[in-house]
């Protein structure tokens, strides 16, 4: 039997993408699962494939900017199962614009979806977790959480913030003893509809970008990605990187300090779509 087996486990952006193939990793594991979106004819399918594969599912439609949302849908969670072993905090949306041309409202809606989100579901379902005594807090952040790309600054501030609450988390569980593990996932280019249903800022040419990023950068299936972050999460591990994109540029970046900026503003002001 799986360590999973039996297991509640829930994921939020489980619509499509990531999301999805854990749902499915998971059901093959023998999980029972609570998912959620915001896209409930993806989640509908979810729910359908993840069921043909026997696992028992709670389906609900969850906005993670919600907190009194989400605070609900955490008991009701427990309510349901009657226990939650382990939470992955996938929900995220892509924003591609420089800085100087954004709108408040632009930043505030990813880092209230990218980072809130996260948070939110961290909060709601923690005492849960804790109370399982084999809980596990599993939160998405990106290899723009390791890096910064120009016309990223919104989508790098939510992901870098991402990973530094997560990391601050998984010390104090340490420190407090609770039965608690917390992983921090950073894919890399992955082969979802990310880009595609990505929002931007003035001038850009969001098409072209989409197909940039569909074309050059996504390498990695989410079915690989979700065996990766699975493999991690029953190896406890604290990072979890995802691609060949993301272990590289990690390294790359540890080894050579700040220095990269200038490297990344060079390269992608050579092979990036350019803004009008």
């Amino acid at each position: 039997m799986s360590e999973f087996a039996g297991k509640v486990v829930v994921i939020t952006g489980a619509g499509s993408g990531i999301g999805r193939a854990l749902a499915l990793d998971l059901a093959r594991r023998g999980a029972r699962l609570a998912i959620s979106d915001m896209d409930t004819v993806g989640l509908a399918e979810t729910a359908r494939q993840a069921e043909a594969l026997g696992a028992e599912v709670k389906s609900d439609h969850l906005d993670v900017t919600q907190r009194e949302a989400v605070l609900a849908y955490a008991d009701e969670v427990r309510a349901h199962f009657g226990k939650i072993n382990q939470v992955y905090n996938n929900a995220g949306i892509a924003y591609h614009g420089e800085f100087e041309k954004s709108e408040f409202k632009d930043i505030e809606k990813i880092m209230d979806v990218d980072f809130w989100g996260v948070v939110n579901g961290t909060k709601a379902f923690l005492p849960h977790l804790i109370a399982s005594g084999d809980g596990h807090v599993v939160n998405v952040s990106s290899l723009f959480g390791l890096l910064s790309m120009p016309g990223q600054s919104a989508y790098n501030s939510a992901k870098f913030a991402v990973r530094g609450f997560t990391e601050s988390l998984r010390q104090e569980m340490l420190i407090a003893k609770h039965p608690v593990k917390v992983t921090c996932v950073h894919p890399g280019g992955i082969k979802t509809a990310i880009a595609r249903n990505a929002t931007a800022g003035p001038g850009e040419d969001l098409d072209t970008f989409a197909k940039f990023f569909d074309q050059k950068l996504a390498r990695t299936t989410p079915e690989a990605a979700a065996e990766t972050i699975v493999t991690g999460v029953r190896k406890g591990k604290a990072r979890v990187l995802i691609g060949a994109d993301a272990k590289f540029l990690d390294a790359w970046v540890r080894l050579v300090g700040p220095s990269y900026q200038r490297v990344v503003a060079l390269v992608a002001g050579r092979v990036l779509p350019k803004s009008n």
